[in-house]
C-alpha cells in the first residue's frame, strides 16, 4: 500500500500543482485585461486632454483677438469723441463769427424733420417694431399736395 499511497500522494501534488497554474494563469489573463483596459482609459484620458488643450489654446486665441479689436475700438471711440468735440468747438466758433450761420442755427426744426427726431420712450424690441409699423409715413418734401 505504499506504492498506492505515494502514487495518490503524487497525483494530489500533481492535481494541486495543476490547479495552481490554472488560477495563476486566470490571474494572469485577469491582469492582462485590466492592463488592456487602463491603457485604453489612459488613451482616451489623453485624447480628450489633448482635444481640451486644443480647445483652451483656440479660446485663448479668441479672447486675444477681441481684446485687441476692444482696445482699436476704444481707440477708434476716442478718436470719434475727440473730433466731435473739435466740431461742435468749430461750430460754435463760425456761430460766434458768422451772423447769418447764428441766425440759420437758431430757426426751429421743419415740421417734418422734428417728427423724424421725436421718439417715444421704447422698452424693447417689440416696442420698437410696433412703434415703427404704427407711426405715420413722412412724405418728401417734393411729393407734398399744392394746395
Amino acid at each position: 500500500m505504499s506504492i498506492l499511497r505515494q502514487f495518490l500522494y503524487g497525483v494530489a501534488l500533481l492535481g494541486a500543482l495543476a490547479l495552481l497554474i490554472w488560477t495563476q494563469e486566470l490571474r494572469i489573463t485577469v491582469a492582462d485585461k485590466n492592463t488592456e483596459l487602463a491603457t485604453k482609459v489612459a488613451k482616451t484620458a489623453r485624447e480628450d486632454a489633448d482635444r481640451n488643450l486644443a480647445t483652451a489654446n483656440t479660446l485663448q486665441a479668441t479672447l486675444q483677438q477681441e481684446r485687441s479689436a476692444q482696445t482699436t475700438l476704444r481707440t477708434q471711440q476716442d478718436q470719434l469723441r475727440q473730433g466731435l468735440a473739435k466740431r461742435e468747438l468749430t461750430i460754435e466758433a463760425l456761430k460766434r463769427e458768422n451772423a447769418e450761420l447764428r441766425e440759420w442755427a437758431d430757426q426751429p426744426l421743419p415740421d417734418a424733420a422734428r417728427r423724424l427726431r421725436e421718439r417715444p420712450a421704447l422698452t424693447g424690441a417689440d416696442a420698437y417694431r410696433q412703434w415703427l409699423s404704427g407711426r405715420g409715413a413722412v412724405q418728401p418734401a417734393g411729393d407734398q399736395p399744392n394746395p
